[in-house]
């Protein structure tokens, strides 16, 4: 059987770093969960956002900074800061603790794999064939930079009674290379059929030691 590595985790200390920065002795359990009711509620208020990232710090225990990346800032910031204020005093009263949010605009979105894979899946949604969707988007990013691009649709594509995978690819995506900065996004097309599960990697570099030129195997 393959043995499936998630490929920003298996960068971590590498090339990649944690998306949830902080240290707890007693209340780990506790700030996990958090962590994730926290990035759920994210997610689903700003699916139309183009969130490509969250990164939640916690700097003390009744403190949390939270910098979201996205394609459509304004969106999350509202009139006036309007919405992400009124979203901020939401999360303090959810948490029972201080919470500080920023956003920041994605630098480079058709190289993010969890925008690629929102494209694709909002495509999917309205209804456009997914080898259609993956060609275009797959298409758009190696224009853009991109030194490789994976897509994979998995579900009742088409309304299909049973579930299948299709994919497409284009480039090189060396997912044993540590050193190759690979970016890995996961969303769900919402269907009438039920969810299609939508994965993108994106291939944009390899991040050698100072000195070494491109190309050399290490």
């Amino acid at each position: 059987m393959g043995q499936k590595v998630n490929p920003v985790g298996f960068r971590v200390g590498v090339n990649k770093k944690w998306e949830s920065n902080w240290y707890s002795d007693d209340k780990t359990p506790e700030f996990i969960a958090e962590d994730r009711k926290i990035r759920d509620v994210i997610e689903k208020r700003y699916r139309g956002a183009g969130i490509a990232k969250v990164s939640i710090e916690r700097p003390r225990d009744d403190k949390i900074s939270i910098i979201i990346v996205s394609a459509r800032p304004g969106i999350i910031i509202g009139k006036g800061g309007s919405e992400i204020n009124g979203f901020q005093a939401e999360l303090t009263e959810m948490t029972d603790r201080e919470v500080n949010i920023s956003i920041k605009e994605a630098k480079e979105p058709h190289l993010q794999a969890q925008l690629i894979a929102q494209e694709v899946a909002f495509q999917i949604e309205n209804r456009l064939p997914p080898n259609r969707a993956m060609k275009e988007v797959i298409s758009r990013s190696m224009s853009k930079g991109a030194k490789g691009v994976k897509i994979k649709c998995s579900g009742r594509i088409g309304g299909a009674n049973l579930s299948r995978t299709v994919s497409q690819d284009e480039g090189r995506i060396p997912l044993q290379t540590i050193r190759a900065d690979i970016d890995y996004g996961f969303i769900e097309a919402r269907t009438k059929y039920g969810p299609i599960g939508v994965k993108a990697w994106v291939f944009r570099e390899e991040i050698l030691p100072e000195g070494v030129p491109e190309g050399l195997s290490l």
